[in-house]
This record gives structure tokens, sequence and C-alpha cells, in this order.
């Protein structure tokens, strides 16, 4: 199970017994760092935020605490049960075992591997599971139950004594210890046809379908949903039997395909042009005008051979679309066929702490299959990508770094590129913005999906660590002056001093440029006091982390590293020490002023 099942601990009990499963079935443990200290524990301090958190990922959650913690901390941000993660309470010497959420998919089947590691029953309390061994309600990937609706009244007259009579094949049904019978008064129907169940007939679907699609650029969504919801409905087919969308390379990134495929909840998956012409001799309808234009002879018949077995509906034409229909003996698993569209998340994960980064973020890191940044960052996250294929790249390597992540992303994969603080903030997002705007780049770039996410940068962080400097307006400078002439940052210190805005300093110094920052200093002292308040933050949410407040006239570039932030306050900034010894530095934006007006003068 691995990286799929986090534990939360509370105590050292927990934490010994929360080893034992790790031991076999993989997962990371996260302990409460008032509580435990453990170099194989990711810590943690606010119990609900984590356990909001950790259920958000998606994965298993197994809590080694009261199964009332849990319920209490979790319930505002429950879905249903068809998509909530399996959630598991577990007692902290590991005799009891208690399945609170997503039994039937996953939850249950935990519960039981961690019942027989603590020789204890697990609590299974979902009726299906106890009667009949089987999961009615969620059935097997590749399959969909019709009318959940009606499940309930159904597993009630399964439990007052009532035998089913089945219609078609499950092995998943009949595997279980279902009363079936020839002339049950209930029955489950297998099904590829629109068909109306009620409290006394469930049906369920197999998906076999798949659907070749293609359309001129630039197609609306309507048309191409309009064409596939009429395509099955004059076939007589359900949209529950579709495993999934299918075009050609060309469309990887046409809208319309992406938006049909999320509205009846199915995958796009994408051929390239030779799988597709490899079935150009089964094609009941060939275009030598297609063939001209993509190089293939159907994209939509193509599609739906290449993905299933047969060809059970033709081409269909819509005004600027095409469907066709291929259908498979087997359960059809998109996932592997084709490829996805690859999409690249450039991630800001703010300065170091776990709990300073947005749970997009997190979110992000944890759907990703490919992990793209530099080492010291990627450290910062570990916990996060368990078992992640990370590609790793060291300081200076950044074009590089960026290059690679949009490569993969071009293949195929979702990819996460990391930065340190906020990803548009001297971090990555611009530099992958402008390898996707160079000339020459390879076609395949122009297809990917592309999301930033924010993170708290660390002028935010140091700000907010003092009190409030950033009040009025501020601005950014680096000192690196690698890709930045000297003559230029300069230009622009002069500029923010006369126009005296709060500056933040990004790499102030480096081991080979000493002098920028002193330079940078006596332009300020010209343009505002000596006793201007001066920021050094370093290391930002680290355990190593350290801040210093300094009067402009002491600022020396020996105090300072490529790792701090330095923050030079206005004229107006102020600073004070309050009388808990904390410091307080803001930056007024006139409100005394507006309260405390100036007299008018009296005219003559």
């Amino acid at each position: 199970m691995s990286s799929e099942v986090n534990y939360l601990v509370l105590s050292e009990t927990g934490l010994a017994n929360a080893r034992r499963l790790q031991a076999k079935l993989g997962g990371v443990i996260h302990g409460f760092a008032k509580n435990i200290q453990a170099d194989d524990v990711t810590p943690f301090g606010d119990v609900r935020a984590t356990l909001q958190d950790l259920f958000a990922s998606g994965n298993s959650l197994v809590a080694f605490c009261a199964a009332g913690i849990v319920i209490r901390h979790l319930g505002s941000v429950l879905g249903d049960k068809y998509s909530d993660a399996p959630v598991l309470a577990v007692a902290e010497d590991g005799s009891a075992v208690v399945p609170l959420l997503g039994g039937h998919h996953g939850g249950n089947d935990l519960a039981r591997a961690i019942g027989d590691i603590f020789n204890t029953p697990a609590a299974i309390t979902t009726a299906s599971d106890i009667l009949f061994n089987v999961a009615l309600d969620e059935p097997p990937a590749g399959w969909s139950l019709g009318n959940p609706e009606h499940l309930k009244a159904f597993v009630i007259a399964l439990r007052d004594g009532a035998q089913i009579q089945m219609t078609g094949e499950a092995d998943w049904i009949s595997s279980g210890n279902l009363p079936i019978k020839a002339d049950g008064t209930l029955k489950i129907s297998i099904v590829d046809n629109p068909t109306t169940g009620d409290a006394s007939h469930l049906v369920y679907y197999r998906q076999t379908l798949a659907l070749g699609v293609g359309c001129e650029r630039g197609t609306d969504a309507e048309e191409v949903i309009q064409l596939i919801t009429e395509t099955l409905a004059d076939n007589n087919l359900s949209p529950s039997t579709v495993a999934g969308l299918f075009s050609i390379d060309l469309k990887t990134d046409e809208a319309a395909l992406h938006e049909a495929a999320q509205h009846f909840g199915i995958p796009a998956r994408i051929f390239d042009l030779a799988s597709l012409q490899a079935q150009e001799d089964r094609l009941a309808n060939p275009s030598d005008i297609v063939k001209a234009e993509v190089g293939v002879a159907g994209v939509a018949e193509a599609s739906a051979l290449t993905a299933a077995d047969n060809l059970v509906v033709e081409k269909c034409k819509g005004q600027r679309a095409t469907c066709a229909i291929g259908k498979s003996d087997a359960i059809i698993d998109a996932s592997t066929l084709g490829t996805a569209r690859g999409h690249l998340a450039v991630v800001g994960i703010g300065p170091g702490r776990a709990d300073w980064r947005t749970g997009a973020a997190t979110n992000a890191l944890r759907q990703a299959d490919k992990i793209v940044g530099y080492k010291l960052y990627l450290d910062l996250i570990a916990d996060v990508i368990v078992d992640k294929d990370c590609h790793v790249y060291g300081l200076g390597e950044e074009e590089d770094r960026v290059r690679a992540a949009i490569e993969l992303a071009a293949q195929g994969h979702n990819v996460a590129l990391v930065s340190s603080g906020d990803a548009g903030v001297y971090a990555m997002a611009a530099l992958a913005h402008e390898l996707l705007d160079r000339d020459g780049r390879p076609v395949e770039w122009d297809r990917i999906s592309i999301e930033l996410l924010p993170g708290i940068s660390a002028m935010q962080a140091a700000a907010l660590k003092v009190g409030a400097p950033l009040g009025h307006d501020f601005c950014t400078i680096s000192l690196s002056d690698l890709l930045t002439p000297r003559e230029v940052i300069l230009q622009r210190v002069e500029a923010a001093a006369s126009g005296d805005f709060v500056i933040s300093f990004y790499n102030p110094v480096s081991k080979t440029r000493r002098d920028l920052l002193a330079i940078s200093r006596d332009i300020l002292l010209r343009y505002r006091p000596e006793n201007t308040p001066v920021v050094l933050a370093r290391n930002l949410g680290r355990p190593t982390e350290t801040i210093r407040i300094l009067p402009l006239k002491d600022l020396q570039v020996d105090d300072v590293d490529m790792l701090t932030l330095v923050m030079v306050g206005s004229s107006e900034t102020r600073a004070r020490t309050r009388g808990d010894g904390t410091w307080s530095v803001y930056t007024p934006r006139g409100y005394a002023a507006k309260h405390n007006p100036k007299p008018k003068e009296i005219q003559a």
C-alpha cells in the first residue's frame, strides 16, 4: 500500500503500533509534535488541520485515537460515501479497528488487514459486507450501479429473507453469499441498454464501450456533448457503459473533448497517428478529405476501433464533430490505452513549513506522477512525495529543470514543478511560460495544460513574522546579476529609494557577489533615515529560522547570506519592541491623519 496509507498518531503507544503497520503495509507516519519526536515521523501541531489535510489527499487515513476525535474534526469536510477516502479509527494499543468511511472502496479491506496484524477482529458495520460478503453499493472498477437510490430498500428486503434472480453475469456478485434463485422476488440485471430499476430491481452496467470523437478546431463543447448523447440514445446504449473518450493526438488540447469527457465522467485519452493508421483497413466510412488533413482516413472510427474490439456504431456526424462507438467483450480500462493530456503544475510550496503550504499545492503534489525540483525544496516536502518519481536538479540548472518538466508533461504525465515560496515570485512560473513561448518549441509542448499554484512568498512570511511592514506600498528587487545587468539593478534600487517604497531584497549576496547589497544600503541612506528598520529573515519556516531587526545604518554584508531575505522599511516604517519582547514592525497607511485632520487655514 505504501504511500496510499497515512497514519496519524498522538502518543508513543500509537507510534509503536503505527510502525508495526508501516512495516507490513508501508505508508507515512504523522506524529503530534508535542508528544512525539522521531526521525521517521512527520511532525504536526494542529490535529484538526492535519486530519482534514490528510483526508483531502484522497489516501487512506488510519488514526490512532478515539473515533470521536476523527468524527468531530472531519464532520465539516465530509462528502458522500462514493467519494470519501477510507478513514479508520484504531485504538492506540491496537485492540479495536473501526472503518469509519470508505468501507466499500478499500476501508473494509484495510481494516481486515490491520486486524490480522493486531490479531483483532475488524469492526465491519456495512450490512452487505456482513451478511453477504459483497458490496452492492460499491461495484468494482469498470462497473456502475444505475439506481443507487434504490439500494437501501433492496438490501432491507434481502435482510428480511428475499431472494434474487440474476440476468446477465457478474463474477463479483456470484462469488458472494447472495441468495440467488431463479424465482427470486428481487432482481439484479447486467445490461448495456438504458434500463429503469426500482426498489426490487438493481441495474448494473459494464464499461465496455469506447467513444471515438473527432472535431474541428474550436468546436463548441455543447455540440460534442449533444452528438454523443444523441448517438448513445439512438442506439439504445447507456452512458454508464462508456469507459472513455478517445481521439487523435492533434486534438490533445481541444477543450471541447475534455469538457465532454468531464460531462460524462470519463477519462479523455489520446492515440498517436500511427496507432490510428493501423485501423484504416477496418474503417466503415473512410474519408480522403480527413486523410489529407490529419493523416488518417477517419478519426472517430479509428479511435473507437483502437480502444475496443468491434465497431458497433459507425461514424455519426454533427455540424463540426463526429462520433463512433467501439465495443469490447471485456471491461475497458481506459488508463491503459493511449495517453492522457499532459499536465504541468508549477507549485509554490511556501518557505518550508507544512502548515504554510496551501491545500491546493499539497493536492497537486500528491496527484502528480512526476516531481521535478531542486533537491533542497524536495527535501522540504519529502513526506508528501514518498515513492514519487522525482527528478532532482542542482542550483543553477533552472532551465534544464523546467525543460525536463515540460517534456514529461508533453509525454502525457501529470507533473509537479516545485518552487519555494510563491511559484510566480523569482521562481519557475515565469521561466515555464517563457520556454512555452520560445520559437522552435516542439509542437507537443503547446498541447499540455498548465496551472500555477500559489505559495506564501518569503517576503510575506518575513513581514508577518514581525508585524506589517508591507502595510503600504512596497516592491521587490533581486540583487542577483547573473541574469540582470548591475546597472539595471542599481537603477531600480535608486528608483525604489526615491519613491520611498518598502523594499524586499531577494538574492542579496552570493559567494562572489558581495558589494551590491552595500551599494544599495548607501543609496537608501540618501533617501531615508539611518534608523529605518531592516528585517533580516533567514531560513523562514524551518527549524533554523532566525529573524533580526536592525537600523539601516547598521546593515552589514557579513550579516546576510543567500538564505536571507532583506526587507528595508520606508521612511514611514516604525519598529518597537512590545512588553513581551516581540517586535512590532509596521508601515502606517495614513489612518492617523484621516482621523486627526489638520485644521483648515483661515482665509483673511
